[in-house]
C-alpha cells in the first residue's frame, strides 16, 4: 500500500526571513517535522510570540473549557473580511453568541432529513458532468468537485442549483478569490509591526465585492419572496426567519449576506477540498475503492438508508484526518496562562493546527496511512476522542458539520457507484494552504465508467 502524499517539511533552524518567505509559499512545508510529534512548540522573535499547540489537554482547555478567555485572532480577518465580513466565522463575544442563537436551528438534526434530496440532486449532476470526462484522460477532478460543491450549497441554501445564472456567476468569482487568499496568512500567524508585509494579491478586494454583490441580489430576492409568503423551505428561508430567542431580533440584510458568504466559503471550499483530497485516496487504494462502489450499488438512494453506507463514512472521515480542510486556526490569549509550565503573555497567539494534531505521532497509529478501518477499532475511536478536529470543536464547532458530513458520503456514494477513478503516476498532488488544503498543480485522475 503506498502512503498518501504529505508536504515535505523545512530545516529546523531557519532565520525568520527564510521563514516568512516559507509561509508565504505554503504554511504546511514551512513547518519542521518536530511539529507532528511536539506537545507545544514556542515560536519567538523580537515582534511576537505563538503557540502551537498539539497537546489535547491544552486544546480542551482553549475550545472547551475556557473558549470565551481564548476569543479568535482578530488578525485572522485581515484578509478574509472583505468577503466576510462581520460573520459568524469572525467575530467573537455576545456578537458571535447571538449569530450562533440565530443560526444553529437551521442545521439542527430534522434539518438535514430536508436538506437530503437537494444533495442527491446535487449528486446526481456531477454524475451527468463527468460523464463527458470518463475516457481514461487525465483530468484535473478539483474543478469538478468545487463545482458539485457550490452545487449543494446553492440547491440547500437557496433552492437553485448551480446552473442558475446567479449561482454560476458567484461559482465563477470564489474560484478566482479562492487562489488569491489564505485562509490563514503571516499576518494571523505571526503578528509583527504595522509595516509588516501581509501577502494579499491585489485584486483580492476587488473579487470579493463582486462577490458579496451577487449574493446581496440574492439575499434581497429572498427577503421580498419573505415578505411575499412565497419563500421556498430552503436553508436561507429558516436562518432569515429565525429570531434571536433573547432579543427576538433578525438577521438584516447586510448580516444575512455576511451569513452567506461564510456558508459558501465554509460549505463550498472546504467540502470541493474534501472531496477531492477523498477521491485521490479512494484511487490511491483500490480495494477500498471497489468498497465503497460496491455500498453505493447496494444502497438504494433514500435517507433512511443512508446507514448502509459505513464503510464510506469511514473513508470520508479518514480522508478529513490526512487532509483537513482547514489546517490551522488561531486564538488569541486574554489574560496570563500557564501552558506545559511555560508563562504565556496576554496577546499571544495560539494555533491550533488540525494538520498536525491529526498526524500526531505520540497519539495516532501509522498516523500517514491512509486506514479507515481504524475507525471501528477501540484505539481508534479512542485516538478520534482525544485528536480529530476536522470542524474544530467545542462551541464553536462548524454548525453544519452534520451537513458536510451527510454531503460527503452521499457525493461519493453516487460518483464511485458510476465511475472508477485512477492515479495519474506521473502528475501526484502535492498538498498545500490556500483557502483550503488543496494542491499545487491540480488532483489529476483518470475517470472510467464502471461496468459493474
Amino acid at each position: 500500500m503506498s502512503q498518501p502524499v504529505k508536504p515535505a517539511s523545512r530545516p529546523d533552524k531557519v532565520s525568520l526571513w527564510r521563514y516568512m518567505r516559507l509561509f508565504r509559499a505554503d504554511i504546511l512545508s514551512a513547518q519542521p517535522a518536530k511539529l507532528y510529534r511536539a506537545w507545544m512548540a514556542e515560536f519567538r522573535t523580537p515582534f511576537f510570540r505563538s503557540y502551537m499547540i498539539n497537546d489535547p489537554a491544552l486544546i480542551d482547555l482553549v475550545l472547551k473549557e475556557r473558549p470565551d478567555d481564548f476569543p479568535k485572532s482578530e488578525r485572522i480577518g485581515a484578509g478574509l473580511r472583505p468577503l466576510l465580513g462581520n460573520s459568524v466565522f469572525l467575530t467573537n463575544g455576545e456578537t458571535w453568541k447571538r449569530q450562533r442563537r440565530i443560526i444553529d436551528p437551521a442545521f439542527e438534526g430534522g434539518r438535514l432529513r430536508e436538506s437530503f434530496a437537494a444533495m442527491h440532486a446535487a449528486g446526481q449532476a456531477a454524475v451527468a458532468r463527468l460523464a463527458p470526462l470518463a475516457d481514461g484522460q487525465p483530468q484535473d477532478i478539483e474543478p469538478e468537485t468545487s463545482h458539485a460543491a457550490a452545487d449543494v450549497i446553492f440547491r440547500t441554501l437557496f433552492s437553485i442549483p448551480i446552473n442558475d445564472q446567479v449561482a454560476t456567476e458567484v461559482f465563477d468569482e470564489f474560484r478566482r478569490y479562492q487562489r488569491s487568499q489564505p485562509i490563514l496568512n503571516l499576518a494571523a500567524f505571526v503578528p509583527g509591526p504595522r509595516w509588516m508585509p501581509r501577502f494579499f494579491k491585489s485584486d483580492t478586494r476587488r473579487t470579493a465585492q463582486r462577490i458579496r454583490a451577487l449574493i446581496t441580489g440574492l439575499t434581497q430576492d429572498r427577503l421580498t419572496a419573505i415578505a411575499a409568503g412565497h419563500a421556498p423551505d430552503d436553508l436561507a428561508t429558516k436562518i432569515m426567519t429565525t429570531a434571536d430567542p433573547e432579543t427576538g431580533e433578525t438577521f438584516d440584510l447586510d448580516e444575512m449576506v455576511d451569513q452567506v458568504a461564510i456558508f459558501f466559503l465554509a460549505g463550498h471550499e472546504t467540502s470541493a477540498a474534501a472531496l477531492a483530497w477523498t477521491l485521490y485516496l479512494l484511487a490511491l487504494n483500490p480495494d477500498w475503492q471497489d468498497r465503497v462502489a460496491t455500498e453505493a450499488r447496494d444502497w438504494d438512494g433514500g435517507f433512511a438508508t443512508l446507514s448502509s453506507l459505513h464503510g464510506t463514512r469511514d473513508v470520508f472521515r479518514e480522508a478529513l484526518r490526512l487532509y483537513p480542510p482547514v489546517p490551522m486556526m488561531v486564538r488569541q490569549t486574554t489574560t496570563p496562562e500557564v501552558f506545559r509550565d511555560r508563562p504565556v503573555r496576554p496577546g499571544s497567539q495560539v494555533v491550533l493546527s488540525p494538520w498536525h494534531l491529526h498526524r500526531q505521532t505520540r497519539i495516532w497509529d501509522r498516523p500517514d496511512d491512509f486506514d479507515p478501518a481504524r475507525w471501528q477499532t477501540k484505539d481508534g475511536k479512542a485516538q478520534q476522542r482525544l485528536a480529530y478536529m476536522p470542524f474544530s470543536a467545542g462551541p464553536r464547532v462548524c454548525t453544519g458539520a452534520g451537513f458536510a458530513m451527510l454531503e460527503g458520503v452521499v457525493i461519493l456514494a453516487q460518483l464511485l457507484r458510476a465511475y472508477q477513478f485512477e492515479l495519474v503516476p506521473d502528475r501526484l498532488p502535492v498538498p498545500v494552504a490556500h483557502l483550503t488544503v488543496r494542491t499545487r498543480s491540480g488532483m489529476w485522475l483518470r475517470i472510467k465508467q464502471r461496468n459493474d
